[in-house]
């Protein structure tokens, strides 16, 4: 069977069949009996860097981050297809505040992203995610200040720049599902969202939180956001508990798709956060918000080239030691990025400026048996 990247279009593989709109579609491609195979063992000794903006205005420092890493011109080509995927895990789902309470990427930061891409020049900027719901509003998502939604924002751009963004909820929206490899996770592949692999270029920006089943979400783990929460769900639940329960373990399947997708940027979100049992927050069961201003006086905003350098430098921050952090190792040993902090030049700052208390995730074992309450407590109790 041959697999889509998302440089090379090619013929769709025939277990996919006529298959369009939903990964419903896709049952005759599972992973049943399927050994993984042996990841490759090829850590990288290249040096990163990290650029690090601090401050209270998120927009300004954004742009920061780009023009210390050489601008969005030095991620992206002009005529290029970007797809820029934010971490909107609860959207439609929740019944709280999605950005103050630290649970999803800030809009002020993806939507200074796609600007920028479009002022260097890109065809087409694509925002999507597929979170727990089929389709979540995005006239509701609010800047922080509230003066905007992210609608009225992309209605402003596409004024400007011809009509060149589009919002994606991507379980509805997804023109289709292609194939990744994910032979290391046990998975045989993994369908992800055509919007996504198809694009010439992808950003990931992910919002600094940990995590009650990977320890940590941040550039590498907010990719899984790309694949079909229905398929990779069960009836009724649209976690993608096939996913978490890969024979290789959840932190395989993600670094598999990431080595299928192979992202251009991150920017992570390092403003309002979650602690604790993250992603979702509600303290007593799942996280707890931390605004970075009541630990640092500021906010801070994280961008690299290099994605496992960016989310070892942001563990570093929060005083996890990332080779504590399962899937940071694994994806340093496959090759996938650097995460020797002597070969991660930060640029802006030091570690030692930026250290700072982080209550982490107590790790839980199957997933199953415990998230169903999770969810009914999402739905039922109001966070205060």
């Amino acid at each position: 069977m041959n697999l889509y990247t998302r440089r090379h279009f090619i013929k769709h593989a025939a277990c996919t069949g006529a298959a369009v709109g939903m990964g419903r579609l896709l049952p005759g491609c599972g992973a049943d009996g399927i050994v993984p195979e042996t990841p490759p063992f090829a850590p990288s000794d290249l040096s990163a860097s990290v650029a690090v903006a601090r401050g209270t205005d998120l927009v300004s420092m954004t742009r920061e981050v780009l023009n210390t890493s050489g601008g969005a011109g030095a991620i992206i080509r002009a005529g290029e297809t970007v797809f820029i995927k934010p971490n909107l895990v609860g959207a439609g789902m929740v019944h709280h505040e999605l950005f103050s309470s630290g649970e999803c990427t800030k809009p002020e930061i993806f939507l200074t992203v796609a600007e920028e891409c479009l002022e260097a020049g890109a065809a087409e900027v694509i925002i999507g995610e597929a979170g727990q719901v089929d389709r979540f509003s995005w006239e509701d998502m609010l800047t922080l200040d509230g003066s905007t939604s992210v609608t009225e924002a992309v209605r402003r751009l596409n004024t400007r720049y011809d009509g060149q963004v589009r919002l994606a909820c991507l379980n509805v929206d997804s023109p289709d599902w292609d194939p990744v490899r994910a032979t290391y996770s046990g998975l045989g592949q993994v369908y992800v969202s055509s919007l996504v692999s198809r694009a010439d270029r992808i950003i990931s920006i992910p919002v600094l939180k940990t995590h009650r089943f990977a320890q940590m979400t941040l550039s590498l783990k907010n990719l899984m956001g790309v694949t079909s929460a229905n398929y990779y769900g069960q009836p009724g639940l649209t976690y993608r508990v096939k996913i978490h329960d890969a024979p290789a373990g959840l932190e395989q399947a993600f670094l598999d798709i990431v080595a299928g997708l192979r992202p251009d940027f991150t920017i992570i979100d390092a403003s309002i956060g979650c602690e604790g049992n993250g992603p979702h927050v509600m303290p007593g069961w799942w996280g707890t918000t931390v605004d970075m201003r009541d630990r640092l006086g500021e906010w801070l905003v994280l961008g690299s080239r290099d994605l496992v350098a960016a989310d070892a430098t942001a563990a570093r921050i929060i005083n996890y030691p990332p080779q504590g952090v399962r899937h940071l190792p694994m994806a340093f040993n496959q090759g996938m990025g650097q995460m020797r902090e002597d070969l991660i030049e930060l640029k802006g700052t030091t570690l030692d400026e930026l250290r700072v208390e982080w209550q982490p995730a107590e790790q839980v074992e199957g997933f199953n048996n415990v998230i169903l309450e999770g969810i009914a407590l999402l739905f039922e109790v109001p966070v205060p």
